[in-house]
């Protein structure tokens, strides 16, 4: 094969490495690194020298490493054979996420098991291409967004799941009520995934959560619906006199009800029964009472 006199790459869209497509080089080669790459080279499966952005002229000076392994007798424009792979260290500010099944989180102010979905966008960069390279890339000719995204969506769903759940119980947040916490949420979330992806030499940047939502026809939101809606009723009206309210309703509907002689007869029984039951009440609310005979 020819012996290659430039070694560069131009990155691509969503290209995060790109391994350079022959190994077969010489001193006095030039190395090209374009604003926000690193070049790695390797040797026998090892990350040898690193470059960062910049022209320069391969020698034994500058790669110490590399040369310590080719351990060439002569120098000159010899020949040698070494994998380069070209990083993108840029930032990465638009991928996105998003639940593909339902979360199920328990609303802890209303105790009904909720089904959520939720999405957002995160960004990252490589910050340790070294431990990124050892602990993704390996040996494979071309990683992207894509790929580390696949790589990472499990950890990532898992612990945004854990997260949500203790934030809600920690903190007593309904799903009703979650999406004025997004903010909150959000910044939780990205220091607790920072030391996951530091774990592989990636830096997270941002971590947004967009929306968190259950769906709307979902039978669980309509029981949450009504338990706030009572729960705000008994607020406004007080605990006794939704009581009441409540009592007058079943009169209401007893007379509703009446048919013949023999059930009117019965729901007259019930009618007074409750009615007095309601006296009793109406008079406990009022704080009245008969006044004592001398």
């Amino acid at each position: 094969m020819a012996i290659i006199d430039i070694v560069k790459h131009e990155q691509q869209q969503g290209e995060i490495v790109c391994k350079f497509p022959s190994c077969d080089l010489r001193w006095g080669s030039q190395l090209v690194v374009y604003p926000g790459q690193t070049a790695v080279f390797t040797k026998g499966g090892e990350v040898c020298d690193m470059f960062t952005e910049g022209t320069y002229t391969l020698h034994t000076n500058n790669i110490p490493l590399l040369n310590k392994i080719v351990n060439l007798p002569f120098g000159g424009d010899s020949p040698f054979q070494a994998d380069v792979w070209f990083v993108s260290t840029i930032n990465r500010l638009d991928l996105k996420w998003g639940t593909e099944t339902a979360i199920l989180l328990e609303d802890p102010k209303y105790e009904i098991l909720v089904p959520v979905r939720s999405y957002g966008q995160y960004g990252f960069r490589v910050s340790d291409v070294a431990r990124f390279m050892r602990g993704l890339v390996g040996n494979m000719p071309t990683f992207d967004e894509q790929t580390l995204q696949s790589y990472f969506r499990g950890l990532l769903l898992n612990r945004l799941t854990e997260i949500l759940a203790n934030k809600i119980t920690k903190e007593q947040i309904s799903v009703l009520d979650i999406n004025t916490r997004l903010g909150d949420i959000s910044q939780e979330a990205q220091q607790n995934l920072k030391p996951y992806f530091e774990d592989f030499g990636v830096e997270i940047l941002l971590f947004n959560i967009i929306s968190i939502n259950v769906p709307e026809d979902d039978p669980s939101i309509a029981e949450i619906k009504k338990a706030k809606n009572l729960s705000a009723r008994l607020k406004i009206t007080g605990k006794d006199n939704y009581k009441l309210e409540r009592l007058f309703d079943v009169l209401e509907k007893a007379a509703e009800n009446e048919s013949g002689t023999g059930a009117a007869i019965v729901n007259a029984g019930i009618g007074l029964g409750a009615a007095l039951g309601v006296g009793k009440q109406i008079g406990d609310a009022l704080g009245t009472s008969e006044p004592t005979k001398p």
